[in-house]
């Protein structure tokens, strides 16, 4: 979608999305282009506005599984809002940011507290509790970009936000993470995401999983 729009008309689109979420308030379109402008950074790869409305799309697509579904697409918003590319902090500031923005923007302080509980959570998704259904949806959405056609560019996106990290290391750390998640039962937690995406999602991983045991020609180089 983003590719078929200017980045002028793409953010347009965007902030009428917030507003139908969180309001034409004054308050609540400053934060609106606020995040905007933070998932447009130049220093982000995979962690943009594509990413962001990738995962809005999925959530679309799991209506009805959560208990609140504002509380988990005002959390989508604002899950990578802070991307330093430092795994726990990011995250963490996220969830500050979205407790400092969303009162100003008239959310409750119950559903402030729910937001920031689940951005929180995207830090490391195995950390779900049986019957967190607003958990298991945000990142069922957050980690459904693994079972679709996009595999091989968000890899390689991935890949770019490390290319300060040596070709071998980077390999080393990138396989563990694919391991890890590979040795789970079942990627995703709803019925609905694991229709959806768990059986490519595997496929997908296993097969960029070999791709970083296989040697590359040209020797231990950066991109």
């Amino acid at each position: 979608m983003i590719g078929t729009l200017s980045a002028r008309a793409y953010g347009v689109q965007m902030i009428d999305d917030w507003a139908s979420l969180a309001g034409g308030s004054p308050a609540a379109l400053a934060t609106g282009a606020e995040l905007i402008a933070r998932w447009s950074e130049p220093h982000r790869r995979y962690h943009t506005l594509g990413h962001l409305a990738a995962v809005l799309e999925a959530l679309d697509g799991l209506a009805g599984e959560a208990e609140d579904e504002t509380a988990v697409r005002l959390a989508a918003w604002f899950h990578d809002a802070v991307y330093d590319g430092r795994p726990g902090w990011d995250e963490e500031r996220s969830a500050q940011l979205a407790q400092a923005r969303l009162p100003r923007c008239g959310v409750p302080a119950r559903r402030v507290a729910e937001v920031a509980r689940l951005v929180r959570l995207t830090a490391a998704h195995d950390r779900v509790e049986p019957g967190d259904r607003d958990g298991a949806v945000l990142c069922d959405a957050d980690l459904s970009v693994l079972g679709t056609s996009g595999y091989d560019a968000y890899a390689a996106a991935v890949r770019r936000e490390y290319a300060h990290v040596p070709d071998a290391l980077f390999a080393e750390g990138r396989s563990q993470v694919l391991r890890r998640l590979l040795a789970t039962p079942v990627l995703f937690r709803t019925g609905r995401a694991r229709e959806l995406w768990e059986e490519r999602a595997r496929a997908n991983m296993t097969a960029e999983l070999t791709a970083l045991a296989t040697p590359q020609p040209g020797g231990d180089q950066t991109p």
